[in-house]
């Protein structure tokens, strides 16, 4: 669960995009994908989801995105390409460089049909780490869309293994618009509790057994629907996957909300339902009741004008990152 740390530095967000932007050139991003990505991991940090913000450039796993750039093991200048388009879908390639790429481009393309068309999906494949799937999902919010967003990764499964490595690393992120209120963004991984590093993946399991299936039951669809649809193979890389951080896929689906309701309608009833979760008592150890993307919105309206609080764990990341590369810290 992402928190804000106990200790931690402000950092204005305009200087933790220039970090970003100019250490992923430095490695040989272009600067536009180098913005993008920028643009997309300072996001999630000024919304509080620091596990996907910007301290991914040194610690995605244990190396960061920089070092896997810099050694080959994903594509530092990637072409994506178009596979598969029909009106109502879209398979994007993402030549070995990371999945924001394609995985962004592939959502607008699946956006614009699905409000031309009322509905529409996309795929890709051939690519790492695409980031927090509510990315995407955030896409269709002030579009009149409903979104569900996935991604699957390459699984390397052996007999006697547990059962909880069937559920891969399982994003999962939908989303419904409000009017006046904070629109509902569920952004969340559905076997993150589960980890073999998890300190009660065992005493979860022995209390609620039928919770653990349910999330590996989830974490079976992020890999089916991500990861084989899109073009992974169950065992061995594809052919086309010339680069070792390749390892992921993504699917999201897009839909107008005036097949089914008014979208007007629709969005003044969502607003009622924040309003009354809001009167809910909180779970324990919580101030308020409140349904996903409150807290985040919060936090960014926060954080947007006083700084990203970026803790010691994280500032020893990029400090580390910098001195490597040469570049000063954005907190200086």
């Amino acid at each position: 669960m992402n928190r804000t740390p106990d200790e931690f530095v402000r950092v204005p967000h305009e200087r933790l995009h220039e970090f970003v932007s100019t250490a992923t050139r430095e490695v040989g991003l272009p600067e536009p994908k180098a913005d993008l990505l920028a643009d997309l991991l300072v996001t999630n940090d000024l919304r509080g989801v620091f596990s996907h913000g910007t301290r991914l450039l040194a610690t995605y796993h244990d190396r960061g995105y920089v070092p896997m750039m810099r050694a080959g093991e994903v594509n530092a200048d990637p072409d994506v390409e178009v596979v598969r388009e029909t009106p109502v879908s879209v398979l994007l390639d993402g030549d070995g460089g990371l999945g924001y790429f394609p995985a962004y481009e592939a959502t607008q393309r699946a956006v614009e049909k699905a409000e031309e068309r009322g509905l529409a999906a996309m795929a890709t494949r051939n690519h790492g780490h695409f980031g927090a799937a509510g990315i995407y999902a955030g896409e269709a919010l002030d579009r009149d869309l409903l979104a569900f967003v996935t991604s699957g990764h390459q699984l390397d499964l052996s007999p006697g293994d547990p059962i909880y490595s069937a559920g891969g690393g399982s994003p999962m992120a939908f989303c419904a618009p409000t009017d006046e209120e904070t629109p509902v963004l569920l952004d969340f991984g559905t076997m993150h509790d589960l980890y073999e590093t998890s300190p009660h993946r065992d005493e979860i399991a022995e209390l609620a057994p039928g919770l653990v299936l349910r999330h590996v039951g989830m974490g079976a669809i992020c890999q089916s629907w991500g990861g084989l649809l899109a073009g992974l193979g169950i065992d061995e890389p594809r052919d086309y996957q010339a680069y070792e951080g390749a390892n992921q896929g993504s699917l999201a689906l897009f839909f107008r909300i005036d097949l089914f309701s008014d979208p007007d309608r629709f969005k003044r009833e969502v607003d009622e339902y924040v309003r009354q979760v809001s009167e809910l008592e909180p779970l324990e150890g919580f101030e308020r009741a409140m349904l996903p993307g409150g807290p985040e919105a919060d936090r960014e309206r926060v954080n947007r004008e006083r700084g990203v609080p970026v803790g010691p764990e994280h500032r020893a990341a990029l400090e580390a990152l910098a001195d490597d590369l040469g570049l000063a810290v954005p907190w200086e």
